[in-house]
């Protein structure tokens, strides 16, 4: 399998999409709620792509579908006004030209569920029936995560993350942002 280099490893491709995202935030075209990309106003991602395929994150920007599923669920979620309108910005911004992005939403889903401070297991009892739910939901969403229905898996954990537990969809923004900024560099490979 072929490791996405984040941007293609072209610092223009950043520019073009960061400046694309900037423009449609500075005219109020980034709108939650709306649908993908119609009429020049877009979700995070209609904005991102002009589009609604997901896919086209990993031919156009290098960074994988599953990501672009991730600041999507998190754009939808964030609480109305300033945070969720800069997120698409914020996301861009924080990505570094020739990341591997590969491992970032399997690190974000593990962090919601597990961390030992801010993770959704933390405060439940061993036995409790809660837990023992959680904890078969986490493995069937980790298995499913080594497949190529990952994104499915990682929008699966935030609508828990969001929905059934009161964490803050804003701390998880946060986090994602911290992981995107701490990828590592792509290994390329020589010819």
């Amino acid at each position: 399998m072929k490791t996405l280099v984040a941007f293609h490893g072209d610092p223009a491709i950043k520019e073009k999409y960061l400046a694309r995202v900037m423009a449609h935030r500075a005219a109020d075209e980034i709108v939650q709620g709306y649908g993908y990309w119609k009429n020049g106003k877009g979700c995070a991602v209609g904005c991102t792509i002009h589009g609604s395929d997901h896919r086209a994150y990993e031919t156009e920007l290098g960074i994988p579908e599953a990501l672009a599923r991730v600041e999507d669920t998190i754009f939808e979620w964030l609480p109305a006004g300033e945070v969720a309108l800069n997120w698409p910005v914020d996301f861009l911004t924080a990505i570094q030209v020739g990341a591997d992005l590969s491992s970032i939403v399997a690190e974000f889903f593990l962090w919601a569920w597990l961390d030992p401070k801010e993770g959704l297991l933390e405060g439940l009892k061993p036995n409790d029936a809660q837990r023992v739910s959680i904890t078969r939901y986490i493995n069937a969403v980790a298995d499913a995560m080594k497949s190529p229905d990952a994104a499915l898996a990682a929008r699966a954990a935030l609508a828990a993350l969001a929905a059934d537990y009161d964490v803050g969809i804003e701390r998880g923004a946060a986090k994602l942002i911290e992981l995107l900024k701490a990828a590592p560099m792509a290994e390329v490979a020589v010819a």
